[in-house]
């Protein structure tokens, strides 16, 4: 081989290795289109599951952000946002954008003002009311199809698993809002109605700016070799466009599923999910219920006092075979408690 030859095939090499390197980096620190309805709150990125709640009457603002939600990363937006909403009874209000910039950290984890948008509408009925988003990203060679709830009513539980019709789209099968950490996710990922058989489905974890930059160190310190796979969960649909993940941590969610590429941009279904706290509260359930020490001293006067009230009087004979049962049980227990109470 000629060393023009040795010199274009290592160029060729470097070359498909940055391609490789690159398209690795984009899938493990995802981009999302963020969806906040948290116009409450001192800053918009406090957002908690409870502002994906309205009451009847409420005007709802959503905010729309791009970035790394997992960790806390904005880039300014590179398109104006489609933003509509389809109401419980099935009617579609197209809603007015509005340009802002928001407050944010970049790569470098540089602070600065990053070009996002809102938009409002009233909750005018009860049960779930469906926010819709359509962002292009030509950068990112990516258009995402959002989809939100927003809850309103007590047991008015109507219009969460709305299909759209839209490109691309994921329909829940769980009820996305009074879930808690733990649950397990279930949908569908369609394309053009169809079922997307076969296709990843990226899982992310919003945080807040401290709990990021914590969440990352931590995950470059315990995993140095991969960091990002702490990131950005990766599953697949299958042969029916359906998939599972189990959201182990209170807070918002983005799970997306990819599409195929349309003139040169991937197309992306995404679904917001807000996670509660596990319930009852962990001291409310304690209370509730005596465990661990305290239950097994209960269970050993229960079976004291059923003993007692089984013991057979003098002269007539042995105890009967419920007798002995219940000794041989509160041996057992005492036992436990004994074992239990010298760790």
């Amino acid at each position: 081989m000629t060393k023009r030859r040795k010199k274009a095939t290592t160029i060729a090499t470097i070359l498909l290795a940055g391609i490789l390197l690159a398209s690795v980096a984009g899938m493990a620190s995802a981009h999302f289109t963020m969806v906040f309805p948290s116009d409450s709150k001192a800053t918009l990125w406090d957002v908690t599951p409870e502002d994906y709640i309205a009451e009847l009457g409420e005007t709802k603002t959503v905010y729309i952000m791009w970035g790394h939600p997992y960790e806390h990363i904005s880039f300014d937006m590179a398109s104006t946002p489609e933003v509509s909403v389809m109401k419980p009874d099935g009617t579609i209000e197209e809603l007015t954008t509005t340009q802002i910039t928001v407050d944010g950290m970049d790569e470098e984890g540089n602070p600065g003002n990053f070009v996002a948008y809102k938009a409002s509408f009233t909750v005018d009925q009860r049960g779930d009311s469906v926010v819709f988003v359509r962002y292009e990203d030509e950068d990112q060679k990516l258009t995402d199809y959002v989809k939100a709830i927003i809850h309103c009513g007590e047991e008015a539980w109507e219009g969460w698993d709305a299909e759209l019709g839209k490109k691309a789209e994921i329909v829940p099968f769980t009820r996305p809002y009074g879930l808690e950490e733990g649950f397990v996710f279930t949908g569908k990922a369609l394309y053009d109605g169809n079922a997307l058989p076969d296709a990843d489905v990226e899982v992310e974890k919003y945080h807040t700016l401290d709990v990021g930059k914590e969440v990352v160190e931590t995950a470059e310190t315990m995993f140095p070799y991969d960091p990002p796979m702490m990131f950005t969960r990766v599953t697949k649909t299958d042969k029916n466009g359906e998939f599972a993940y189990t959201l182990d941590e209170p807070g918002i969610w983005f799970v997306a599923a990819y599409g195929p590429e349309v003139e040169g941009l991937t197309q992306r279904s995404v679904f917001i999910i807000p996670v509660l706290d596990a319930f009852p509260p962990k001291a409310e359930a304690e209370a509730a219920a005596p465990t661990g020490f305290e239950e097994l001293k209960s269970r050993v006067k229960s079976l004291e006092d059923k003993v007692a009230a089984l013991k057979t009087p003098a002269g007539e004979g042995a105890p009967g075979f419920g007798v002995i049962t219940a000794v041989a049980g509160l041996l057992i227990v005492v036992y436990l408690v004994k074992r239990r109470k010298g760790r």
